[in-house]
């Protein structure tokens, strides 16, 4: 990337006179009030043309809020070994990929080269610029280590279709995830809003419902609906369906009631704190989660479309691992 991308916002009714650095913080959900403060400070956001270095500034309703987002450290580069996606469908309209784990979506202000989106400019050509310059065909993400279903946009109507259904949450999404602990209910709804906070940087956070949120949270209402697949004893194979598409929600939900997915260092269940790996077990680099299966409507002609894709090979091994170690103590 020769030149950092500029991201565009307008501020909304209902973030009117409220301050900048908070303002962004609603808008810009990949970041956290202190990172966007940061932004500030450093002189890389401007209201109506002018820069703006005082996080604190009020902001109005309609204000044109500009943002450039330069990657802090560009030596620090994406999936290098990444040569290409696997495609699960293609059309004039869109691209359905296997999305490899330790994949990220889009640059961002940590990460620059081998992300999905600049591999499939490189794979597929020009891409529609939806979600900013930064991001072509992106119309929603995966975690950097989630492996799985992704589906991009070939042209601006199909990418403006799929974010609509992504946003009315008209897309049904179903996750297979390896959890720590052996759950208590066969399946059961967590209905817990999920937001930052102040000093936690990236790492999201569960709002009880009895907490009472001040005027800086960024707590978005999260429901998720899990099923056991399979019981190991002292771990689970679990099937998750969010209804919403919070920042981390799975592994937030599931940490939170106490069965964290296995090898995830940023949320860990009370739990799981301390416990180690099985040594026999087969090598797992990144936590057990896997996009595994994904319903759209067909942004050109409406059709119902289902795309499932099995975990990969290194998650597979880690399942069976357990499997065999199961049977083997009954």
């Amino acid at each position: 990337m020769e030149s950092s991308p500029l991201r565009h916002f307008e501020v909304p009714q209902e973030l009117d006179g409220s301050r900048l650095d908070r303002a962004l913080a609603k808008l810009v959900e990949e970041f956290s009030r202190d990172r966007v403060r940061e932004m500030v400070e450093d002189g890389r956001v401007s209201l109506a043309g002018e820069e703006i270095r005082k996080p604190s500034h009020k902001v109005s309703v309609g204000e044109r809020i500009e943002i450039l987002l330069q990657p802090r450290d560009r030596t620090r580069r994406g999936s290098e070994e990444n040569t290409g996606l696997e495609v699960v469908f293609e059309d004039e309209h869109i691209i359905v990929v296997n999305k490899p784990a330790g994949m990220v979506a889009h640059p961002s202000t940590v990460v620059v080269g081998g992300t999905v989106s600049e591999v499939a400019v490189e794979q597929f050509g020009a891409l529609p610029n939806l979600q900013g310059s930064d991001r072509p065909g992106i119309v929603h993400r995966l975690d950097k280590d989630t492996s799985g279903v992704l589906v991009l946009a070939r042209t601006d109507e199909a990418g403006a279709e799929l974010m609509r259904q992504f946003r009315e949450r008209e897309v049904e999404k179903k996750y297979l995830a390896l959890v720590d602990g052996d759950p208590r209910f066969d399946s059961d709804w967590i209905a817990l809003a999920i937001g930052r906070r102040p000093g936690q940087g990236e790492r999201m956070s569960v709002f009880p419902p009895d907490q009472k949120l001040d005027e800086d949270c960024t707590a978005k209402p999260a429901e998720t609906f899990y099923e056991v697949v399979e019981r190991f004893g002292d771990c689970a194979l679990l099937a998750c369906t969010p209804k919403t598409g919070r920042t981390h929600q799975i592994r937030v939900h599931l940490a939170y009631i106490g069965h964290s997915i296995l090898k995830d260092p940023l949320y860990k269940s009370r739990r799981a704190v301390g416990r180690k790996f099985p040594k026999g077990a087969p090598k797992l680099g990144r936590h057990a989660l896997h996009a595994h299966h994904l319903v759209i409507r067909h942004p050109a002609t409406g059709e119902r479309m289902e795309f499932t894709v099995e975990p990969p090979p290194d998650m597979q091994n880690v399942i069976e691992y357990f499997r065999t170690r199961a049977s083997s103590a009954s």
